[in-house]
């Protein structure tokens, strides 16, 4: 008698224990996470269908709908609100990311004190620290209140127990990979332990009106760690930016269901914690009584934000056959397509023998090309060791050409520096706009924007051609003159 062959329904299927892909074969790898010997035999898949249940809500129309449960909250950090468009709306879940050192638990344990309030308790549950830690950070940054509860769990239930215990309007979890939920299989951290804990948390969010900050881990590429459906479930992502050896701290919006994500706000990490800045410029400036060679001060777009900052260069004689090029704050390659502009362009032909350094103030990092004229100008300056005018911005993208482009935002650009006190500005062809009081020059290339190095001051270095440097032969007087 022949054997009976395994149907559909009788044959087992295979399940990655680290990420929870199924397949109706055993692999060795799984192609979903990538991770060795983690495929096991799962059982006999189940065959199911869904039918028509019943409706929790009825459908109404769409502007019957009561947008007044919709309504954002202020956190009490007006930077925060800046980028999350207001406040938090009530059920909403944000994902805020970041590499380690940078200041996300500070951010969010004076976001938790500050949005406490009798009638609005906040739950701050910790996963990487104990509690008395998190008190001896929020005594150090006064970030204490009455109804600001903080736990230290890892367990998804236990979490979700403290929830229904408090109530809260807002849940912090710091950080979402630490908790893991004891009926899924694998570590915490795993995909599938990540996507089963932020989908409890969500589900938690939405029936309770209850507003949601997760803390998310990066990767060493700077990627959320984690499945990529964590940033699909979650109504806001941001990106918590900056170096760890400057006081600046940028957030970011990436997506943003309720506003807009173009928007950023900026923080100063200090000893005693960490303060909005609603006018961060001055952090990237430094102020002198005589101008210096090889600075120039550009207005960079972050997001619609505005932020004057100051690029500074420093050539020097060359001591090896290959010079150096370092930057800081800087895009390599855009420096150096400006030397080679310069070279080719502006006929200053002494950079290519000379070691040239050139970084930002401040610890920003310009990687718009809005940038490319301040750094032309802060090289060709260094190299001839003459210093720029004062109060001069320079605004605009150059090409290989040597050609001033034009870029996006001039006016509100303009307006920054005005209200900062800047008087004299290079631009791009059509700069719209002008406020009054500021003179604009506009250039056309390279040229035209090197006439603005003060005439017969200019020491060339040696090698240079004759006129580089210090303005081109027979040209107009700049701005500064």
């Amino acid at each position: 008698m022949a054997a009976r062959t395994k149907t559909a329904k009788d044959r087992p299927s295979y399940r990655c224990t680290e990420c929870g892909w199924t397949t109706a074969k055993w692999l060795g790898r799984c192609p979903e996470c990538q991770a060795w010997g983690t495929v096991e035999e799962h059982g006999t898949p189940a065959v199911r269908t869904t039918a028509a249940g019943r409706v929790t809500t009825a459908a109404v129309p769409i502007g019957e709908v009561d947008v007044r449960q919709a309504k954002a909250r202020s956190t009490g950090v007006d930077e925060l609100d800046r980028v999350l468009g207001g406040g938090l709306v009530p059920g909403a879940v944000v994902l805020l990311a970041g590499e380690p050192g940078v200041g996300k638990s500070t951010l969010l344990l004076d976001v938790a004190a500050k949005a406490a309030s009798a009638d609005h308790p906040t739950l701050y549950v910790t996963g990487e620290e104990s509690a008395s830690q998190v008190r001896l950070r929020a005594d150090r940054i006064k970030a204490l209140h009455d109804h600001l509860f903080l736990a230290a769990e890892t367990d998804l239930s236990a979490v979700l127990g403290h929830v229904e215990a408090v109530g809260p309007s807002l849940l912090i979890m710091d950080s979402v990979q630490t908790v893991a939920s004891p009926e899924i299989d694998g570590a915490p951290g795993g995909m599938a332990q990540v996507r089963e804990v932020a989908g409890a948390l969500i589900r938690a969010s939405k029936e309770r009106g209850m507003s949601t900050l997760l803390v998310g881990h990066v990767t060493k590429d700077g990627a959320i760690a984690g499945p990529r459906l964590l940033e699909h479930l979650v109504d806001v992502v941001l990106h918590f930016e900056g170096d760890r050896h400057a006081r600046l701290r940028l957030v970011r919006g990436v997506k943003n269901r309720y506003g807009a994500t173009d928007e950023v706000g900026c923080f100063e990490l200090h000893d005693e914690g960490i303060t909005g800045l609603a006018d961060p410029s001055g952090l990237f400036l430094t102020r002198r009584a005589e101008a210096v060679p090889g600075t120039c001060l550009t207005v960079t777009l972050e997001g619609r934000r505005p932020l004057v900052a100051e690029v500074q260069a420093l050539t020097v004689d060359s001591q090896i056959p290959s010079p150096r090029r370092t930057t800081s704050g800087l895009e390599t390659s855009r420096v150096s397509m400006m030397l080679a502009v310069l070279e080719q362009r502006g006929r200053i032909s002494a950079l290519g023998k000379r070691d040239i350094y050139s970084a930002t103030v401040g610890g920003v990092k310009l990687t718009e090309p809005a940038a490319d004229l301040a750094v032309a100008l802060a090289l060709a300056s260094a190299a001839s060791d003459t210093p720029l005018p004062k109060n001069l911005v320079a605004i605009g993208e150059v090409g290989l050409a040597g050609e001033v482009r034009r870029v996006t935002g001039v006016q509100r650009r303009l307006a920054e520096a005005h209200r900062l006190g800047f008087t004299h500005a290079l631009v791009p062809a059509d700069p719209g706009k002008v406020p009054p009081g500021m003179r604009v020059t506009e250039v056309a290339d390279v040229g035209e924007a090197l006439r603005v190095l003060p005439r017969g001051r200019a020491r060339a270095p040696k090698g240079a051609a004759e006129g580089s440097g210090g303005g081109a032969p027979g040209g107009s007087a700049g701005p500064g003159d």
